[in-house]
């Protein structure tokens, strides 16, 4: 059975980067079976009904602005896979949640950033998957167990974000982490390896510097970890693989579930 993963694909920079970071996510693939296909939650797919990429190749969404020119001739033509589209969709109906099928959207940077440095043939159909701020978390968590079954089905879940994502609080010169976002991350681990669902599901009340790390009106990078950690609850096991920061505190960890 595969786990499921919660991802940070930080900044649009990465995907041209050598780094410890981009090092590990190249490297993490080959301890993994082949999945069949990969179902992923980014963070810059928003939309209240929950939607469920069914392209039948992906066009790559550049969507950020200001950087090198080389990121905009990156193309990730990953291909879909109706099949698997059509297994989410009925898991989530079973599951009362309200969705559709969408075959007009493309990869965003929060999907190709990662996948690309995963999987750089892009070789392996995607199921792009949005994401709702607008839920409480106990939701997101609903979402991601509903889907837990396709891990059995050599289905590789993943969530991309990043716990700690303030650009108001970044240093882009700074080389060391900020100790604050040390401190979340610290707390977040600990309830993760847990599986404290209380404390998780309040942790704007609970962990220390929760609206610096996560601002208000900004919980679009940091849900999609509890859609990856829904995606393991039959299994209830959390490991932190990797953690690192970029300009002090955008965060750059990786969490396996399951």
């Amino acid at each position: 059975m595969l786990p499921s993963f919660f991802l940070a694909h930080g900044a649009p920079l990465l995907a041209v980067q050598n780094n410890e970071y981009t090092d590990f996510l190249r490297e993490l693939p080959r301890h993994l079976p082949r999945p069949r296909a990969i179902v992923l939650f980014s963070a810059h797919w928003l939309a209240d009904e929950q939607r469920i990429g069914g392209a039948d190749t992906y066009e790559t969404i550049h969507d950020f602005s200001g950087f090198p020119d080389e990121l905009y001739d990156i193309k990730y033509p990953a291909k879909g896979s109706m099949e698997t589209a059509a297994e989410v969709l009925a898991l989530l109906e079973k599951e009362g949640v309200s969705c559709r099928i969408d075959k007009e959207r493309g990869l965003d940077h929060g999907a190709w950033v990662v996948l690309k440095l995963l999987y750089p043939q892009a070789d392996i159909p995607v199921v792009a998957m949005s994401v709702n701020p607008r839920l409480v978390p106990e939701e997101h968590y609903r979402i991601g167990r509903a889907l837990s079954s396709l891990r059995q089905k050599d289905v590789l879940i993943i969530g991309s974000g990043g716990t700690v994502h303030n650009f108001r609080k970044i240093s882009w010169n700074r080389k060391t982490p900020d100790e604050w976002a040390l401190e979340f991350d610290s707390w977040l681990n600990d309830h993760l390896q847990q599986w404290d669902l209380p404390a998780l599901f309040e942790y704007e009340k609970w962990a220390p510097y929760a609206t610096d790390a996560v601002p208000p009106q900004g919980n679009e990078h940091f849900i999609p970890l509890l859609y990856a950690m829904g995606a393991a609850a039959d299994v209830k096991q959390a490991w932190l693989m990797y953690r690192g920061y970029a300009y002090g505190s955008l965060s750059l960890c990786c969490w396996r579930f399951g």
